[in-house]
This record gives C-alpha cells, sequence and structure tokens, in this order.
C-alpha cells in the first residue's frame, strides 16, 4: 500500500481549481491591482522575507521554492503570495521568475477595496484555503500527526470591536444557547452555518482529538460558507453557550460592510494553516 509523505504537504502552492475562478481573481486584481514585469530568474519575494502583496500571474510562470527544494511552479491565471499577505507574516517559500513574467499584484489597501466591492472574491480565498485545510487535515489523521490544543488557551477571531460589529450587524440573527457537554456539530454532517462564540467555550475536534478550543470571539464552521460540503470535524460545549449564526449570505454582506471582517476570518483559516504545518514539521 502506498503510503504519503507529510512532508510533501505544502501550503505555499498556488491554489487549486476547487473552488477557484480565474474569471474573478483577473476581475479583481485588474481593478484594484499594480501590473508589475519581473526579468527570467528574478524574485517576487524571498523566503522569511516580511511583505505583504499577493500577484495574480498573467504571463509566464513562477516557481516556488523552500531552500534549494521546488515546491511546484504557478501557471497563467493563478494567484501566489495570498497567505503571507493575510497573515502578516514572513514568507515560508521563495518565488522566482522561471521567465519574463507579468503579474498584477494587490497590496493591503487594495485588497480591502477589492473585498468590500466584490465580496465574493473574499469568499472565494477563503474556500480556496478551507480546502487546503480539508487536505491537511485528512493527511495529518492519516499520519496521526494531528497537532493537540488539549493544554492550549483559548482562540479568537474578532477582538471585542469587531465581536460588537457582528452582534449589531446581525441583530435579527437569533442567538444559539448550548449547555455545556452538548454536542453542536459533527464530522460529515452537512451544514450551512458558521458560528460564532458570543459567551463560553467550545472545543474543535477531529476524531476524538482536541485541535482547537474557542472563547468569545472564536468562530468554527466556516467550511459551510466556502464550498457547502460535509463537516470537517465536530464541536462540543464545554461550557454553557452562546453562539451566533452566520449564514453565507450574512458574510457576504458583513464583508460589503466591513471588510476587517473578512480579512479576520482568512487570517484566522490562513493562521490554522501554519499551525497545522506544525504537525509534520
Amino acid at each position: 500500500m502506498d503510503e504519503t509523505d507529510p512532508t510533501d504537504l505544502d501550503f505555499t502552492q498556488p491554489p487549486q481549481r476547487t473552488g477557484y475562478n480565474p474569471i474573478l481573481a483577473r476581475m479583481c486584481f485588474d481593478s484594484h491591482g499594480t501590473e508589475e514585469t519581473m526579468a527570467e530568474g528574478g524574485s517576487f519575494f524571498v523566503e522569511n522575507q516580511m511583505s505583504d502583496r499577493m500577484y495574480f500571474l498573467v504571463d509566464g510562470e513562477v516557481s516556488l521554492r523552500r531552500g534549494t527544494r521546488s515546491l511546484d511552479v504557478v501557471k497563467r491565471e493563478e494567484i501566489f503570495g495570498e497567505m503571507a499577505a493575510i497573515t502578516h507574516q514572513p514568507r515560508s517559500a521563495s518565488a522566482v521568475a522561471r521567465m519574463p513574467c507579468r503579474v498584477l499584484s494587490l497590496d493591503p489597501k487594495q485588497f480591502q477595496r477589492a473585498m468590500r466591492e466584490t465580496p465574493e472574491f473574499g469568499l472565494m480565498l477563503m474556500n480556496i484555503m478551507i480546502n487546503r485545510l480539508r487536505l491537511t487535515v485528512s493527511m495529518l489523521s492519516m499520519t496521526r500527526s494531528l497537532p493537540n490544543w488539549r493544554e492550549a488557551p483559548e482562540t479568537r477571531v474578532f477582538d471585542d470591536k469587531l465581536l460588537a460589529q457582528f452582534t449589531r450587524t446581525l441583530q435579527e440573527r437569533v442567538p444559539l444557547n448550548y449547555a455545556a457537554r452538548k454536542i453542536i456539530m459533527k464530522a460529515e454532517e452537512g451544514g450551512v452555518f458558521m458560528y460564532v462564540v458570543l459567551k463560553g467555550r467550545v472545543a474543535v475536534l477531529v476524531g476524538d482529538q482536541v485541535v482547537e478550543r474557542l472563547g468569545p470571539g472564536g468562530v468554527f464552521g466556516e467550511m459551510a460558507l466556502g464550498d457547502q460540503s460535509t463537516r470537517g470535524a465536530s464541536a462540543v460545549a464545554e461550557t454553557d453557550c452562546v453562539l451566533l449564526p452566520v449564514n453565507r449570505s450574512d458574510f457576504l454582506d458583513l464583508i460589503t460592510s466591513s471588510p476587517e471582517i473578512g480579512m479576520s476570518l482568512l487570517r484566522a483559516i490562513a493562521e490554522r494553516l501554519r499551525y497545522m504545518d506544525t504537525g509534520y514539521k
């Protein structure tokens, strides 16, 4: 039986076609981005460098490298460099032009304008990262390398200001109450809601292993907003909880009114990917 080497997993690769719409991506980069060219052998960014631009490749090919190892090749109409741009963390790989290249790039302000004017763009990026997260969880489960957050502190996506904005904007949504030890959602079941924790503490599990703990401002179930496929994890109320359900339409409206909310959620998903990456490094 073939075994998959977990070191083959890489999150610097360009987005997979699942959930990716190159026409939508090109439209957003065209409307808000800056055109750049790069000579063969030139670097768009360097591993461990701090930089905050993401790119759409119009012409050419770009090699993604970690150290001396070649990770993948970015082809025309693909996005690259979005992870570091979203998380504001150092680059995890270098991007080198394999031939003369033409790209469109977005800086943070341009990215937020694109999110505000075309919220589907933010949802598309979220869907791309969710698909990567699903793959990561699946692969790490196979190799029994999932990180364990049993002793980890509670995490949150939204600070008090954004959480208050969330509840004001969705004031017609009725919060849900769950008693301690109540199952909120189960892996492999269908779902249409993301949940924001207003009060209490929630444990997220893959199998019987706790992979994340969430307090007020924490978010889970966001995969339902992306590809609307089955749940990738289970969630249990560790204490009495109050949760705010958010559907896809709610989320698009929220991004339009406040791109910061969309950015916070994208950043949280990207950070989960980086965290899961520690399972095999």
